[in-house]
């Protein structure tokens, strides 16, 4: 799990099955998963399984910004403790090459550190 990904209390129980969703969500322009990308920002569950994704994206042109929004939507809804699910996108703070986890710079070709 990636250290900069802020995962509130009533989330952290079912984070692993969150992020195993959001890993198959990709960004077609760069070929990697949004979670692995660095784009999730928080997850909050709360008591009324109400979610909510703080995501953000490489670019304010990225022309996936139409369409993730709505896969995270239908990909999260597949989770039984997940009622309804919202996306909110954010530019601050801005999305940089750091927040790729090990795994995406290994999958991209670059230095893993």
């Amino acid at each position: 799990m990636q250290d900069n990904i802020k995962i509130n209390d009533q989330a952290a129980p079912i984070s692993d099955q969150i992020i195993e969703k959001l890993q198959t969500i990709y960004d077609p322009e760069i070929g990697l998963d949004i979670y692995n990308l660095g784009l999730i920002y928080e997850i909050n569950l709360d008591e009324e399984g109400h979610c909510e994704i703080v995501t953000t994206f490489t670019g304010i042109g990225c022309e996936c910004i139409e369409t993730v929004p709505g896969e995270i939507k239908q990909a999260l809804m597949n989770i039984e403790e997940i009622k309804q699910v919202s996306v909110k996108i954010v530019w601050t703070p801005a999305w940089k090459m750091t927040r790729i986890s090990r795994f995406g710079r290994i999958s991209l070709g670059i230095n893993p550190r």
